[in-house]
């Protein structure tokens, strides 16, 4: 795999103009998207887990190397605080699995108040399953009591990735828990905001590079959605990380 650079989510109504054409209907829109991006990261399903047939209509809407990353429903995240996860886990997974191959990733996003539960955590990771039907999973921690050895060590046993994550210049622990990488890029601090300018872009880069080698596999989004903010990122950040990559070429 490569480095796969997207947005969170795609249905923005303040892109109309600036990225999708005016008279482009709002069904087309990620067509129109999956000719310019890899990727996205699917954050409706947050607030409510879509029928498969959306997950179907989805999928068949994009190319066939295009690849989603699925924000988990809050209800196991934040109703549930990861308690008894094996039904939701499933549940999402059922929905989701209407993506087919293009299904890619589970984003866990954990509630800020939700503070470090190792038994809980062990066992959703455990939730999900191995083998051929294996999802990659990514772990983004908000409660710095999560920031400790045990927990990167659980994800190192599991496969998971540390969710990296920069929200106005405040950056999560760059901790390499996985051979493949998941960055989330909330906020940047340049005008007009909430843009990312492009030194903040190329220190970016360079951190990828210096946890995950000169070729790294994994996913960044772009969740600065606002005056089309992320659009604009992710483009140059795209031609920032194929120059760095081509720069530690040897000869």
């Amino acid at each position: 795999m490569a480095l796969l650079v997207g947005t969170s989510g795609w249905q923005y109504r303040d892109w109309r103009g600036a990225f999708y054409p005016r008279d482009l209907p709002q069904r087309e829109w990620l067509a129109h998207y999956a000719a310019a991006f890899p990727t996205v990261e699917l954050n409706n399903s947050f607030y409510r887990l879509p029928e498969r047939k959306n997950f179907e209509r989805w999928a068949a809407s994009t190319p066939s190397d295009f690849r989603f990353a699925v924000k988990a429903s809050r209800y196991l995240t934040h109703i549930k605080r990861l308690q008894d996860p094996q039904e939701p886990v499933q549940r999402m997974l059922d929905h989701a699995r209407g993506l087919g191959r293009k299904l890619d990733v589970v984003l866990l996003q954990l509630p800020p108040t939700l503070q470090c539960d190792m038994q809980r955590l062990e066992a959703t990771l455990a939730s999900f399953p191995g083998g051929a039907d294996r999802v990659r999973v990514a772990l983004e921690v908000r409660h710095p009591s999560w920031c400790v050895d045990p927990v990167y060590d659980l994800l190192r046993r599991t496969g998971t990735a540390l969710c990296l994550t920069d929200r106005r210049n405040r950056v999560s622990p760059l901790v390499r828990t996985a051979d493949w990488c998941y960055v989330r890029l909330h906020e940047g601090t340049a005008s007009p905001g909430p843009s990312y300018g492009r030194a903040a872009l190329r220190h970016w880069a360079g951190r990828i590079h210096d946890l995950y080698g000169s070729d790294p596999d994994g996913y960044v989004y772009f969740n600065n959605d606002p005056t089309g903010a992320a659009i604009r990122n992710a483009r140059t950040f795209t031609r920032l990380t194929a120059k760095t990559a081509a720069a530690a070429q040897p000869g």
